[in-house]
């Protein structure tokens, strides 16, 4: 994957830096380069806002996961990384490894430029576990100085070394070039390969024609010689360039994980991309027809940028993997800065990795849910609870007993009625989400809600990052608004602070909503309703740091609130270099 800083803010260094634009007239790019900064080494790094138990490694430039796998008992997490500088450059792939998920043990780089078929760049990609137990890497390689694509594999030094530390590349590579007609500056980032009833490996590869975005088919009986399909596996107009791209079977029933060569009529496909246009990915869920190598998908969601997202908020170049050690499927995605390049530097690190997610069919077979792995929770330490607490209009209560900078908090919600839900004015149905919660945030007090937590609050609430709910009728229907609103989350001027939000497709019947809040320093990563809706937000309080951040349940709607339970925990750091 190619990759733009991803922020408001990047004038912040003009003097040395070299923008390349999304451009669909010539190549393919879409960097912010800071060639000035690319080796420039951290010499301190601060720790105000970095994470205490989400993946970072101790200093530099990360960004995405790439071919996560479990062998023989560990857990493989590898990622872009600059090993000399905060910004983007230089990349490698980095390595790590873990037996839980959670605490992880740094390795020397897996794979870096060194050889004709990348000598100009090792970008994103997967790995498989072929038959008799091997792993292989499948990775976008850069050949030259116009970006020209290629894809490459790699392969351990020795199987026996139980952490895989070495990785050879072959000299028959590359494996796979653009074809006339494809666009070799956008051809990029192969998934992980299934195996077909027919004996044929398959994989996708990322790319476009014009503005239609598309996901290339290989197929290959040796994993060596690679014919591209007479047709792409799927297309849709107006995406632009697809990259990062992901397919997966998931179980229509139950909640077991399956292996991406699973077919059958009791699975659905995902179909995930990264839209290099916007900066932020969607996913179809639909049906794969193997005699045909295509992809359809269901007509319940846009196959568009409208489409159903993972993450509404800073989640990008996610790479899913089954775990055979517990029959799951798992996601991790990637988080960047939204502070300025000049901020990276001066604090001697930018990126970081969310907390892997286990992802599942919601029964209602229109959407994913997905939910920190459970290894998450033996972090927890001090507990508190509140139960049954009542929250009129313009209350809040205080979340004390534990460390409100590193915390993980799950409440339910309840009402009495959805009388007061406030009228959905039909100019919004034009709009995303993000932009209906813009207009209401949780300073605009309504029918039923605003609610929810206010964390990484100052006392004052000159700082927070408000996540909440807010529903409202809508022709004979309510439709729910989740927020994660870092409008007011920090003091300091040169930040993005979006209003992200998504809206939440739940039955209210019973009268309940619940939320889990994962608040770390300078994230705050949210799953609403069970994990169908999950909006990441980076923030950087100047005030609600360490000992002096507060965390806040709050009721700014008419209706009355009850906090029918609420249970945070304090967050040991986890190991992670």
């Amino acid at each position: 994957m190619e990759h733009t800083a991803g922020k408001s803010f990047l004038w912040a260094l003009p003097v040395f830096m070299l923008s390349f634009l999304i451009s669909y007239n010539g190549v393919e790019a879409s960097h912010n380069v800071y060639l000035h900064y690319q080796s420039l080494s951290a010499i301190k790094v601060e720790q105000v806002h970095r994470t205490g138990y989400h993946f970072q490694p101790k200093k530099h430039w990360i960004n995405d996961p790439n071919g996560p796998m479990y062998y023989n008992g560990v857990y493989h997490l590898f990622y872009q990384y600059n090993p000399k500088g905060a910004v983007w450059g230089n990349i490698v792939w980095a390595h790590s490894v873990s037996t839980d998920l959670i605490n992880w043990t740094p390795l020397e780089p897996a794979i870096f430029p060194s050889k004709p078929f990348d000598k100009y760049g090792c970008w994103s990609g997967s790995a498989t576990v072929l038959p008799g137990n091997k792993p292989v890497i499948l990775y976008t390689g850069i050949v030259d100085k116009n970006n020209t694509q290629v894809q490459n594999y790699a392969v351990p030094a020795n199987l026996s070394d139980p952490y895989l530390r070495k990785w050879v590349k072959p000299d028959n590579n590359p494996l796979i070039v653009s074809e006339a007609g494809v666009n070799k500056t956008a051809f990029r980032d192969p998934t992980t390969a299934w195996l077909g009833r027919d004996g044929e490996w398959r994989i996708l590869i990322g790319g476009r024609r014009k503005d239609t975005g598309i996901a290339f088919l290989y197929k290959s009986r040796d994993f060596m010689k690679w014919k591209k399909a007479a047709n792409p596996i799927h297309q849709s107009a107006g995406t632009g360039n697809w990259e990062c791209p992901d397919f997966y079977p998931v179980a229509k029933s139950g909640t077991n994980g399956l292996d991406t060569s699973v077919l059958g009529q009791n699975v659905k496909h995902v179909l995930k991309v990264s839209l290099d246009a916007t900066r932020f990915e969607y996913y179809t869920l639909g049906k794969y027809y193997p005699a045909e190598d295509r992809y359809v998908p269901d007509n319940t969601s846009p196959d568009n940028w409208k489409g159903l997202r993972y993450d509404y908020g800073n989640f990008y170049a996610s790479k899913s993997f089954f775990d055979p050690s517990k029959n799951r499927r798992i996601l991790w995605g990637w988080a960047n800065e939204s502070d300025t390049a000049k901020d990276d530097i001066k604090k001697g690190w930018a990126g970081i990795q969310l907390i892997p997610r286990t992802i599942t069919l919601d029964p209602n077979g229109k959407q994913l849910l997905q939910w920190p792995v459970k290894e998450l929770d033996t972090l927890r330490r001090a507990h508190v609870r509140l139960s049954n607490q009542l929250l009129k209009k313009g209350d809040r209560v205080e979340v004390t007993g534990i460390t409100p900078a590193q915390a993980d908090v799950e409440v339910t919600f309840s009402f009495r009625s959805l009388d007061l839900a406030e009228p959905f004015d039909p100019k919004w149905r034009k709009l995303d989400a993000q932009d209906v919660c813009s207009k209401r945030g949780s300073f605009v007090q309504g029918g039923l809600g605003p609610f929810g937590l206010a964390t990484l609050a100052t006392e004052d609430l000159k700082e927070y990052t408000p996540v909440f709910f807010r529903i409202f009728k809508d022709a004979g229907k309510h439709v729910v608004l989740m927020c994660s609103d870092a409008t007011r989350s920090s003091l300091k001027k040169e930040l993005y602070r979006p209003s992200f939000a998504g809206f939440v497709d739940v039955d209210l019947t019973d009268k309940k909503l619940s939320l889990r809040s994962l608040i770390d320093h300078s994230v705050v990563e949210s799953f609403g309703a069970g994990g169908k809706t999950c909006i990441s937000s980076r923030v950087y309080p100047t005030k609600a740091v360490f000992d002096k951040a507060h965390l806040y349940a709050f009721n700014n709607g008419t209706e009355a609130i009850t906090v029918e339970t609420l249970d945070a925990w304090s967050m040991k750091s986890a190991k992670v270099n």
